[in-house]
């Protein structure tokens, strides 16, 4: 199977199936994937879907459109509901290998690990919905102020 030249959009139908499309994304305006690139990107082909049967998505590549939609400046939520919504019949406009292109394309402008705050913004949870990491960060401050408060009650009622 010939590879897409850089930034060479491709068009992928899918059929549902009895499996769902079987990818994951990550991405959009609230919680871009990519730093400074708020786009859609595949991030998990499940080996039970129509993505992976057909063989021609790939993790890390850029989703433009679903069903002629641009996916262009959508939240991830918004992003998700047109992935729900598309039917048994999906037509993806991709460009593969974007996650790899821009990484490459960053690295030879010297910006490296070293000098930025990141490449990618990782979801810790691994839910790919992009939220659990705040969440766990809103509980986890919760429960330190919690802790504290409840030492500085004893620690009141001691004296």
């Amino acid at each position: 199977m010939a590879e897409a030249a850089p930034d060479e959009v491709v068009e992928i139908v899918l059929e549902r199936g009895n499996h769902g499309l079987g990818f994951n994304i990550r991405g959009g305006v609230d919680i871009p994937f990519v730093e400074n690139d708020s786009g859609i990107f595949v991030t998990k082909i499940r080996e039970d879907g129509a993505a992976y049967l057909d063989g021609r998505l790939r993790e890390g590549d850029k989703i433009l459109e679903i069903n002629g939609f641009s996916l262009d400046r959508v939240t991830h939520n918004e992003a998700v509901q047109h992935f729900v919504n598309a039917g048994e019949t999906v037509t993806l406009k991709v460009i593969q290998g974007a996650e790899d292109a821009i990484l490459q394309r960053r690295e030879s402008e010297g910006v490296s690990p070293q000098n930025s705050d990141s490449y990618l913004n990782e979801d810790p949870s691994g839910s790919g919905n992009g939220s659990g990491g705040t969440l766990t960060l809103i509980v986890g401050s919760l429960f330190l102020a919690g802790i504290l408060a409840a030492g500085a009650f004893l620690y009141s009622r001691r004296r």
